[in-house]
């Protein structure tokens, strides 16, 4: 997606070898009209799954999945990352290590918002090293779901993520796809 790769090149940061910087439109300050146009092209992309909800994770990967939810007319749901005390006890967990972070995260689904049979779509942020999605990805299993697909804002294709996701047989869409970080600039793969 030509407009996403502008905007990281325009506003993205790199740090060090291996992180890219978005907070001036994806997870910290957000831009809502590129999280509109994100969410129409993963609506695009995945309409003819018959999408019956979308999930994703705290927080960033919020914005662009509530757009897409919007765009195929169906709830979006979001996995949280610590238990509140509004959250009931019945709920589908997973754990999950955050690349950026280096941190292990707990997180949870009340187990009202996905239903055996319904069909999933997952939608995050960065595609790394895969671990966000395989966590959804055990909780869609958990509640008798149907993964129909995986939606990635940007994926670093020199990481390990995308592999376990093909192994998987998943369908996958990234709207941007970085092979390298070079000299602190992004080179997007073909």
């Amino acid at each position: 997606m030509k407009l996403l790769e502008d905007r990281i090149r325009e506003d993205g940061r790199v740090l060090g070898e291996d992180v890219l910087k978005v907070d001036n439109f994806l997870n910290h300050q957000v831009d809502p009209k590129l999280m509109a146009q994100l969410g129409e092209e993963f609506a695009r992309l995945f309409r003819d799954e018959k999408i019956d909800k979308v999930l994703t994770v705290e927080s960033s990967g919020i914005a662009p999945a509530v757009f897409t939810a919007l765009d195929l007319d169906v709830p979006m749901v979001f996995a949280r990352k610590k238990q509140s005390l509004t959250l009931s006890a019945e709920n589908y967990t997973a754990d999950v290590f955050s690349f950026t972070k280096q941190e292990t995260n707990h997180i949870i689904v009340d187990k009202r918002f996905i239903n055996e049979g319904e069909r999933v779509l997952l939608i995050d942020d960065f595609l790394a090293n895969g671990q966000a999605v395989q966590g959804m990805m055990e909780i869609v299993d958990a509640a008798g779901a149907e993964l129909v697909g995986v939606g990635i804002v940007i994926e670093k294709t020199f990481q390990k993520g995308r592999q376990l996701l093909d192994e998987a047989g998943l369908h996958v869409e990234s709207l941007a796809r970085i092979s390298a970080f070079n000299d602190g600039q992004v080179e997007f793969a073909d």
